[in-house]
């Protein structure tokens, strides 16, 4: 039997049909425009089955009966693991607050109405430390985009001229985006890659900017000077829909590309040929990625970014940057139940706590500071849904340590993973296939698809919303949680717009609640304080920080452990996520590893002979804050200078652990981001395969 539903094996919520046999997920495959010999092959999806029915999943529910790392789990019923977790949850807040209790997600439950379930059990709970991480995936850049335009934009790749692919690797991570590259470059349109690593789509590019890792804003800053000075903005655009060009002007005088580059690894004369292929060619879409995040400027250069998309004049137009028409939705997260006496643990990142209705709190290193130094008060209790702390968090030894601190830990997840090992109970979790869900997707922009329930759930194992749901009941919140079905609570937050499950279900292929339109600000301007494109932000600026960005004129190196470049000479780039795993997830599957069976250290053969490595040699890579073990693999596709460290594989092995390396101490004012993903180091031959 064929069925409709989404895969969440990754962000990239791709549409799938399944194939069920008595029950058993037998297959699944992603839907696409393209003929089957043509599109991509998701090795993920090509081994669901594998993931679904892994021996390693989690069956039961399991508890510890002595609290420590070391200490052996038992399965337990539903009844007995609920019982324990809610009777500490009571406890804390009898004994210390609410407060004290933090709810922890990482991404794996996807940021939607999971998301939304989560933060309206929190707040009825009374805690605001429900956190995400949103500060080194996402958000930090969404907030750099809602300050400059009011909504993050969706690029229309399909049917641009010209396309700019900033720190990412769609062929990697999102299939259905990479075919609509292929095509727009089929139809002849331009091909622009910014990447420090050469990737497939470096390959394809026309031109290919490798950017020194980390240094993305001052390459933004250069392309906004060259297309002021030459010229090539949109005028009339700017004139009528934006404010602060004079100020953005002046700052980017100090960015002429002949000073920028030699610093920059780039050649001056690229620089400006890709500056001018982006302004001169339309429309033309920027579709920016991951390798943005997790830089301590991560929201400065994501606004330079942001301002050459209206500076060319490609917001909202077809083939551009299309700013989304979010289906309407009923906000079901109850922050209004919160009392205003208790501020959150991040509470020194306002802005990026407040910027969004419903994306709410997402500094996860300040979960680490409250637990180890009780800073702003203690954590004593932690929640981790979807998540693996222990290996994705910065410096994992302080992270571990944390959960070490901690007096209660609950993990919600499929496997048992290095976090859940620090847990008193685990809740195994059902997979994307085993659980009907409202996907942040299809809430951001029409068309609204259904990820739909195809099968039972394996073993024991439940859905999220039925787990949190069950929480929330013997909380005393069944007000609070009135729905018996997940369908019962999809339609109340989707009542707004009209659109039911059933009717969804009905339509697998998706509905819009409104027709598909474009140049929406030619009628309502745009959704930020002065209703124009923001160059300067008044709102920055009243809080302390700079309205434009890099306005100082400043060249500081924003790799973490730069002042220290003399002990640790290379840069360390964390590496991609491959299209085999997601971060730390897969790892255990046989089906996956088979191909991939472990990570490695890229190093250009400049740097490999320098330092007297072959390739396979095991290198100790270090820094001030630890290191790891991984085999060199010797390739030119990073630049002289830099290695780039395989991710995810501390789940694997903690000597693989990347976040052994990184930087926790310096965040970026505005977002609290960290340096994790490049830093100075160095490197050490410790063995010959």
């Amino acid at each position: 039997m064929k069925m409709d539903t989404i895969c969440r094996l990754c962000s990239a919520c791709c549409p799938v049909i399944v194939d069920i046999d008595q029950g058993r997920l037998r297959a699944a495959e992603r839907k696409t425009s393209l003929p089957a010999v043509a599109s991509l092959i998701c090795p993920k999806l090509k081994a669901a089955p594998d993931i679904v029915y892994s021996s390693k999943r989690l069956k039961k529910p399991l508890v510890k009966d002595k609290r420590g790392s070391n200490s052996g789990f038992r399965e337990a019923t539903w009844d007995e693991a609920l019982d324990i977790i809610t009777g500490k949850l009571k406890y804390f807040k009898k004994k210390y607050g609410p407060e004290v209790v933090c709810w922890l997600r990482g991404m794996a439950a996807d940021w939607g109405a999971p998301w939304d379930y989560a933060n309206r059990l929190m707040n009825a709970f009374g805690s605001p430390n429900t956190i995400g991480n949103g500060s080194v995936c996402h958000v930090a850049r969404e907030m750099a985009h809602v300050f400059t335009y009011g909504a993050m934009t969706l690029p229309q790749a399909k049917n641009a001229r010209c396309i700019v692919v900033w720190g990412k690797n769609d062929r990697n991570t999102s299939p259905a985006a990479f075919e609509a590259i292929l095509y727009a470059k089929r139809q002849g349109a331009k091909l622009i890659v910014i990447d420090p690593v050469r990737t497939p789509l470096a390959e394809m590019a026309d031109i290919w900017l490798q950017v020194k890792p980390g240094h993305d804003g001052q390459l933004a800053m250069a392309m906004i000077r060259e297309m002021i000075v030459g010229g090539l903005c949109d005028a009339k655009f700017i004139r009528k829909f934006a404010i602060g060009f004079e100020e953005l002007e002046n700052a980017a005088k100090a960015y002429p590309a002949e000073k920028v580059a030699p610093g920059i690894w780039l050649n001056a004369d690229r620089v400006k040929a890709a500056a001018r292929l982006y302004a001169e060619t339309s429309p033309a879409c920027i579709i920016e990625g991951n390798g943005l995040d997790m830089q301590l400027q991560v929201f400065e250069a994501t606004r330079a970014i942001c301002m050459l998309r209206a500076l060319a004049g490609n917001l909202d137009k077809e083939g551009g940057d299309l700013i989304p028409q979010p289906v309407p939705t009923r906000n079901i997260q109850l922050k209004k139940r919160l009392s205003g006496n208790v501020r959150p643990i991040t509470r020194d990142y306002p802005l990026f706590n407040e910027f969004h209705e419903t994306w709410g709190l997402h500094v996860q290193s300040c979960l680490v500071d409250a637990i180890l130094e009780e800073k702003p008060y203690p954590i004593k209790m932690l929640i981790v849904q979807s998540g693996n702390p222990a290996v994705t968090m910065t410096d994992s030894n302080r992270v571990i340590k944390s959960l070490a601190k901690l007096e209660f830990t609950a993990v919600i997840d499929l496997f048992l993973t290095q976090t859940a090992r620090f847990a008193d109970v685990v809740l195994p979790a059902g997979s994307c296939f085993e659980k009907t869900q409202l996907n942040r997707a299809c809430m951001r922009n029409s068309p609204v698809i259904l990820q739909n329930q195809v099968i039972d759930s394996f073993g024991e194992s439940r859905p999220d919303w039925k787990i949190l749901f069950e929480l929330a009941e013997r909380l005393g919140f069944q007000q609070e949680f009135p729905w018996r079905t997940v369908e019962e609570a999809i339609d109340y937050q989707l009542e707004p717009s009209g659109i039911t499950v059933e009717m969804l279900r009905k339509n697998p292929a998706g509905l819009r609640f409104d027709k598909l339109q474009y140049e929406k600000h030619q009628t309502r301007g745009f959704a930020t304080p002065s209703g124009k494109v923001e160059f300067f932000s008044e709102r920055l600026r009243q809080n302390g920080f700079p309205p434009v960005p890099y306005m100082d004129g400043g060249y500081e190196n924003p790799i973490g452990f730069s002042g220290r470049s003399d002990a640790y000479p290379l840069i360390g780039i964390s590496g991609e996520r491959t299209n085999r795993f997601t971060h730390s997830q897969f790892h255990n599957i046989p089906a996956l590893t088979e191909a991939e069976p472990e990570g490695f250290v890229d190093l250009h053969p400049d740097d490999a002979h320098q330092n007297g490595v072959d390739n396979g040699d095991v290198l100790k890579v270090e820094t001030p804050k630890g290191h790891i073990r991984m085999k060199a693999r010797i390739s030119d596709g990073v630049h002289p200078g830099s290695i780039q460290i395989a991710w995810g594989w501390g789940e694997v092995d903690p000597d693989y652990n990347l976040n052994n390396l990184t930087d926790d101490d310096t965040r970026n004012p505005v977002t609290g981001t960290p340096s994790n993903r490049t830093f100075m180091c160095k490197i050490e031959k410790v063995s010959r395969t």
